[in-house]
């Protein structure tokens, strides 16, 4: 059954979004104060399971697109949220029925909220990624049939367009260059689907699942108990199943350049008991791969962040720093995500990387997770 959106459960929701996207998907705490802004306004956000809603109802998922370092220069004003949305309805000639995330991770769970607020729409509890991922094609609704255009793309200067790509890669290439045209930082809708097709290729229950690990974060603080074991604890039972340290050390290096509408680069840390141990992490928006001693601990898809090692908190690419002790804490993705037409979207491979995938329970020697 669906639920309104508390602002205590925003908090959580955004807190745990930020450990969903990997490092990436920027940090929802801009997109955060938007949403809260709207609630202290009087106005409600409804969050509802996609089988609340008829098959034949039109839900139009809602993002921003760019690379995260934008936002810390920029913050979003939200506005052209609505340009996006209404631009697509005018170009389908439908009136949505619902919103919901493209991806469950950083800023992108806080869009389609804030949109629900602006809008009055319903947000479906579920996404497309089930975690955050830089490019548009890198979607469970890409891997199992469904085309992203027509999409539309808005800035916060009222600009719109429509792209209707000939296929779902083009889709990215094109709306990326729009992107930076509008200052690196856009807002889209795209994927436009029935209720039907959400069911069949979304990942359920991502946006409550972000509320419950940002809940068991905030809760472990408050009792000063471990926030790592309590994560853990949270994921047991649900599609994810599996999270662990990798390890603990501190930030001695970061290489972060934004090129091309991405942030890229790596981090380095080294282990406080001994500085030549040394884990480092390559990040394209979010983290990819993690390898300690030449050696891979965690790969794409999996989920590889990097939080507070006392806190819990998410650590963003763009909020990487030089002498930061942080946790790199993995978490597996559902089997949704690790079919090998989901790993040809969006494995390794899709990264150019060079190693194959191997699912990070198996990577430490931990028990497999349940099928999803």
């Amino acid at each position: 059954m669906g639920y309104e959106l508390t602002v205590e459960g925003l908090r959580d929701l955004a807190e745990g979004a930020a450990v969903l996207g990997t490092g990436g998907g920027g940090d929802p705490y801009i997109g955060r104060l938007l949403v809260e802004q709207q609630l202290h306004a009087g106005r409600g956000i409804r969050v509802i399971g996609v089988d609340e809603l008829p098959d034949d109802a039109l839900v139009l998922p809602s993002a921003m697109m760019g690379a995260p370092t934008v936002f810390v220069e920029k913050a979003p004003s939200g506005a052209g949220n609505v340009i996006a949305l209404r631009a697509l309805e005018r170009h389908l000639g439908r009136t949505a029925a619902a919103t919901m995330p493209i991806e469950c991770g950083g800023i992108n769970s806080m869009m389609p909220l804030l949109l629900g607020a602006q809008t009055g729409l319903p947000v479906v509890d579920a996404d497309g990624m089930g975690r955050a991922f830089p490019e548009l094609q890198m979607e469970t609704f890409a891997v199992y049939g469904v085309p992203g255009s027509p999409m539309s793309i808005a800035s916060d200067h009222g600009d719109s367009g429509i792209i209707d790509a000939v296929d779902n890669r083009r889709m990215e290439r094109l709306a990326r260059a729009m992107t930076v045209e509008m200052g690196g930082a856009a807002y889209i809708c795209d994927y436009p689907m029935d209720a039907a097709t959400v069911r069949r290729t979304a990942i359920p229950g991502t946006l409550s699942l972000a509320m419950k690990l940002g809940a068991a974060l905030r809760v472990a603080r408050a009792e000063h108990a471990d926030p790592f074991e309590r994560l853990s604890e949270a994921l047991a039972g649900t599609i994810y199943t599996h999270g662990i340290v990798l390890f603990t050390g501190k930030v001695v290096d970061v290489d972060r350049r934004t090129t091309g509408g991405f942030a890229r680069g790596t981090v380095t840390l080294a282990a406080g008991d001994d500085p030549a141990d040394e884990m480092v992490i390559t990040f394209q928006n979010e983290h990819l791969i993690a390898r300690r001693g030449g050696r891979v601990a965690a790969i794409v898809p999996d989920l590889i962040c990097t939080l507070n090692s006392e806190t819990g908190r998410p650590v963003t690419t763009e909020a990487l720093a030089y002498g930061q002790r942080l946790a790199v804490y993995a978490i597996s993705t559902p089997g949704l995500m690790r079919t090998p037409e989901a790993l040809a979207c969006f494995g390794p491979e899709a990264f150019g990387l060079s190693e194959p995938y191997v699912p990070v329970e198996r990577l430490t020697g931990e028990p497999s997770p349940s099928p999803a």
